[in-house]
């Protein structure tokens, strides 16, 4: 075994990035090293039980005593949730009303929780450190410890001359728009962006790139994407980055399926149902989209999320708050996402073709590139006729060829072991340094 290490995760609050880290740390874990959580407070009690340690930050001055006790990510779930009216407008109307102020509140959090942070390292004293996150904590990057940046987005957000701009939704072979996107961008950017960079050189760290809100890492970066769908033949990369086709955690419960789903008849799909944590909160698009879905003769299982309380699913559905996603993806024959970039990839690392109905942040370049490679369709979230959801799910289910051909990608895929890849990885920065 290989000389035990410390090695301290840092993980956005929203489930993705910490289920992410939560499956790489299994593997490190499994291999004898101690592995640390300084994630956000509301995951207290989530993480000890599979044996990692929680040395957890607040985002923002915590709640009284007497406050009842927030669910896992709750801070980006109300966030969400008050601005989700956003979420109907075109990706370039949505950056100075969305984007800017989510990455303000990224940006408050860090500043935050800087002294927290530097408390942590002193008492942990990590051998090396991994953040998978979109905003920069220079507590992580100036701890004279390894740094290891893991991008669990969409792979344009390492930007690029001849890519889209992250966050557009544009197509990868129609620069029209592209400029246009990257000069409101700038536009809404610019002062945050300033600000942020004059506080992080003002805590010792190194001057952040032009708009962006993390440097990419001297030593380690991983990002957490499949090669057919990479953008690396129009944008490479250099040595510091390694790819990961996919990054699916081995923690999810076993799973059985319900009467429901498990009885349907002859000539039914079973199909899977999650718009994520965040997604699943607006209660009218999860009606909506229960009634689209009643009039068809599949079988659904549906990630009710947050607010299961608040609808009812049809005759021909099952589901729950939570649902082992990992597990359940590999039963069905399609999948009905909202693009964000863990059950897209997962999507693509147990072969099914997905349905994607995006709502913020990279989840339209996720639904972009599926729909423009022909892994699946995109369809405008709030704007699409009953026909057409129910339309993509016959030609998706009907196209033996593209079924066939996302089997073998996802069987490629799960040989290549991403999750072991990023834990040699890590484990070399600890020891090595590089």
């Amino acid at each position: 075994m290989a000389q035990p290490l410390t090695v301290l995760f840092m993980p956005e609050s929203a489930f993705g990035p910490t289920n992410n880290c939560i499956g790489i740390g299994n593997v490190l874990q499994r291999r004898g090293h101690r592995v640390v959580f300084a994630a956000e407070a509301s995951w207290r009690g989530r993480l000890e039980p599979l044996g990692f340690v929680e040395d957890l930050v607040d985002l923002a001055p915590p709640l009284p005593a007497d406050a009842p006790a927030q669910d896992a990510g709750q801070f980006w779930k109300d966030f969400i949730r008050d601005t989700a009216p956003e979420f109907r407008k075109p990706t370039i109307e949505q950056l100075g009303t969305f984007m800017q102020p989510t990455w303000q509140a990224l940006i408050d959090g860090a500043m935050y929780c800087e002294p927290q942070l530097r408390e942590i390292i002193g008492r942990q004293w990590p051998d090396v450190i991994v953040e998978d996150n979109v905003v920069a904590f220079p507590a992580l990057q100036t701890a004279g410890k390894p740094f290891v940046r893991i991008v669990s987005c969409n792979p344009l957000e390492v930007r690029g001359a001849d890519i889209p701009p992250p966050y557009s939704g544009l197509p990868s072979d129609d620069g029209s728009d592209w400029a246009a996107f990257a000069a409101e961008y700038d536009r809404a950017h610019r002062e945050t962006w300033a600000a942020y960079d004059e506080w992080m050189r003002g805590q010792g760290a190194r001057p952040l790139p032009d708009l962006e809100f993390m440097h990419a890492s001297e030593t380690l970066n991983l990002y957490v994407y499949p090669e057919v769908a990479d953008y690396t033949d129009r944008r490479p990369v250099d040595a510091t980055w390694r790819r990961l086709d996919s990054s699916v955690r081995a923690t999810d419960a076993a799973f059985e399926l319900p009467e429901v789903p498990a009885s349907r008849p002859a000539g039914s799909a079973l199909i899977y149902l999650s718009l994520g944590s965040l997604g699943s909160a607006d209660v009218d698009l999860m009606r909506r989209l229960v009634g689209v879905l009643a009039d068809t003769p599949h079988r659904y299982i549906v990630s009710k999320g947050p607010q299961h309380a608040e609808f009812d699913l049809a005759p021909n559905m099952w589901g729950a708050e939570f649902l082992p996603q990992t597990s359940i993806v590999p039963l069905v024959d399609l999948v009905i996402t909202h693009g964000g970039n863990n059950t897209t990839t997962e999507a693509f690392h147990f072969g099914k073709p997905m349905i994607v109905l995006p709502l913020f942040w990279d989840q339209y370049d996720n639904a972009q590139r599926v729909d423009e490679l022909g892994f699946g369709v995109r369809l405008p979230t709030y704007a699409f006729a009953d026909d057409d959801l129910r339309g993509a799910i016959d030609r998706l289910l009907g196209d033996a060829d593209r079924r066939g051909r996302m089997a073998r990608i996802g069987a490629e895929i799960r040989a290549r072991d991403g999750v072991a890849k990023a834990a040699d990885a890590i484990e070399s920065a600890g020891l090595t340094g590089r």
